[in-house]
């Protein structure tokens, strides 16, 4: 099928990417019901949940009924939230590893609820796996995000995508981040077409603001004439952390004083326990990197250079994108990481390594900066530190150029890839519009 490019976003004549001109049919939109099915949601804290909580949000504000399935968490003391209904479940699991908890009743749940439309996101959690005898009951609209197949390529796994070929024709319709990644490739290649591109991207209450994030810089005491890096991710051992600050030990004299901060939250306990597992399991696959701390160390008594770790609120983690000189993001294994649209949003210019589908996400904004790196057959990313030195010394050399790249990317942002958008390609997905 003939692909057509429209607002730099490639995309086949049967998908949905909403321009500017197209977004008038949300005012007196019909209404839906619609229920979210994901196995996280707010106050925890990733990628799955940010999007998940947009998109609930949104459609809330656009006047839809929207509940969110999802697992019961014992910091979360509220069953409302910005218009959004949370009904909570104890499960836990996947159909790989098993199912255990309220499983029957998220299903009964589920099959009763009175939904015109609904959205599962990801593949290998619970709120969609637990749903694999029951879609054909489900009378609704089923929309599915499968969120990159992270699995794929694990043995273990291997009957479990064995069966998704016929898991994923149950649904009226799934929806991808990427124009190439193993998940929309597994679908081309078992000839389902029912399927559109939507990106992700960054909250314009956030972004959208005067506010430079000066007062942080100022209370990290980072001087203005301070070239300052910057990364953001959850600290699970495969976000990057070590890579960046081995490069960054690794950065020739520039006679410039530099700052690297060095953000993350400790994840949520099934998620940490989850992702040190994963990490066990890649990292032999991978060149190794020094150690985090050996790195910090090095860097310890060179009067140019600083290292801060810490663990910013949101609201400081967007003053961080924005007082920023660059992002850089050296992540093992993503997908579309929403990192990359926020660094766009702030108008920060971001050096990455061609993690998930970070490349298209460099070609989409014009706002960042691809740096190689050999990528396994997994999909797995290692950064090399030498490599990744030489374009932040470059960097640094030439920091209007780069400034000049981060306005394209607030540009771009502005233009395409604000969650306000973005929402009304979902609400035309779940009304089956544009098919």
């Amino acid at each position: 099928m003939a692909a057509v490019e429209d607002g730099g976003v490639r995309r086949a004549p049967h998908q949905i990417y909403l321009k500017d001109a197209d977004t008038g049919f949300a005012l007196g939109a019909v209404k839906m019901r619609l229920l979210l099915c994901c196995e996280f949601y707010h106050p925890s804290v990733g990628g799955v949940q940010e999007v998940m909580r947009q998109i609930a949000q949104r459609m809330a504000l656009l006047g839809h009924s929207v509940t969110v399935a999802t697992s019961r968490l014992a910091e979360r003391d509220f069953t409302c939230l910005n218009g959004v209904q949370i009904e909570s479940f104890a499960v836990q699991g996947n159909a790989i590893r098993g199912m255990t908890g309220e499983v029957d009743r998220y299903r009964q749940f589920v099959t009763g609820f009175p939904a015109d439309a609904i959205l599962i996101k990801a593949a290998q959690q619970w709120t969609f796996d637990a749903l694999w005898p029951d879609l054909d009951r489900i009378k609704a609209r089923k929309v599915f995000i499968p969120c990159g197949f992270s699995g794929l390529y694990d043995p273990a796994c291997a009957a479990y995508f064995g069966k998704m070929p016929d898991i994923l024709r149950k649904f009226d319709h799934l929806i991808f981040y990427a124009e190439r990644y193993r998940d929309i490739d597994f679908a081309k290649s078992h000839g389902l077409d029912n399927w559109s591109i939507v990106p992700n991207g960054a909250d314009e209450a956030e972004f959208a603001t005067d506010d430079d994030g000066a007062d942080l810089r100022r209370r990290l005491g980072v001087a203005p004439d301070t070239f300052l890096f910057s990364t953001v991710g959850s600290v699970t051992g495969a976000k990057g952390h070590a890579e960046v600050a081995a490069a960054y030990a690794r950065i020739k004299e520039s006679g410039r004083p530099s700052c690297l901060v060095l953000n993350g939250r400790v994840p949520h306990a099934g998620l940490r326990k989850r992702a040190a597992q994963a990490v066990k399991r890649w990292i032999p696959s991978l060149s190794p990197v020094p150690p985090l701390e050996l790195s910090v160390k090095a860097i310890e008594g060179d009067p140019m250079k600083r290292v801060i770790q810490c663990d910013l609120s949101r609201p400081d983690v967007v003053k961080l994108f924005k007082t920023s000189d660059l992002f850089v993001f050296a992540s093992n294994v993503e997908y579309s990481p929403l990192v990359l649209y926020e660094a766009a949003a702030a108008g920060t210019a971001f050096l990455t390594v061609p993690v998930g589908n970070a490349e298209e996400i460099v070609r989409w904004t014009g706002g960042g900066i691809l740096c190689p790196a050999p990528v396994d057959g997994k999909g797995l990313v290692r950064a090399d530190p030498d490599m990744l030195a030489g374009f932040m010394t470059r960097a640094m050399a030439d920091g209007e150029a780069v400034a000049k790249v981060g306005e394209q990317g607030r540009r771009s942002w502005r233009e395409k890839f604000t969650w306000e958008k973005i929402a009304l390609s979902y609400q035309a997905i779940l009304k089956g519009e544009g098919r």
